[in-house]
């Protein structure tokens, strides 16, 4: 009886729990998908933020180059995507060169007028070159968008808030 007991017991614990062949991954993803790199670039340019937020500035912008030649790619894969031109113009203006930083904008504006990233970032742009009124057009976009990033580019405009760009 504690023989046939210790046997039901020993095999309902092998069968309620879980085995895994080799090479199969623990968390239930599929460890076989490989990231994007759209989705390698949006991580490196989380880093990077945070990299400035300590004053590591070489750092930031050590990633700021890998996510830019990252989302190049990315473009050239698959082109037109708004996302992706907002962060090739963040990071191309947060590596110093405003100018094709707006270039890029304004190409992801072509494709969604009103995206909320664009119109933010595009509005600082145009504030630190000394642009309010452009700035303000941006402003007015993002106007009914009920968002923080309206919130943030009218305090930059105003004033009361300083660009982090």
């Amino acid at each position: 009886m504690i023989k046939k007991t210790f046997l039901t017991l020993l095999t309902l614990i092998l069968l309620s729990t879980n085995s895994y062949s080799a090479g199969s991954s623990s968390d239930g993803g599929d460890s076989s998908k490989v990231k994007s790199n759209y989705d390698k670039a949006v991580t490196l340019i989380k880093a990077a933020k945070k990299y400035e937020k300590k004053g590591k500035i070489e750092k930031a912008n050590k990633r700021y180059e890998k996510a830019q030649a990252l989302l190049i790619k990315s473009n050239k894969k698959k082109p037109n995507q708004a996302d992706t031109l907002n962060y090739l113009g963040f990071t191309t203006r947060k590596l110093g060169d405003f100018e094709n930083g707006e270039k890029y904008y304004l190409l992801g504006l072509e494709i969604d007028p009103n995206h909320i990233g664009i119109n933010e970032y595009l509005g600082e742009l145009y504030v630190v070159t000394n642009r309010l009124a452009l700035a303000k057009e941006r402003l007015k976009v993002l106007e009914s968008c009920n968002c923080e990033e309206y919130t943030e580019l009218k305090e930059i405009i105003a004033g009361t808030k300083q660009s982090k760009y």
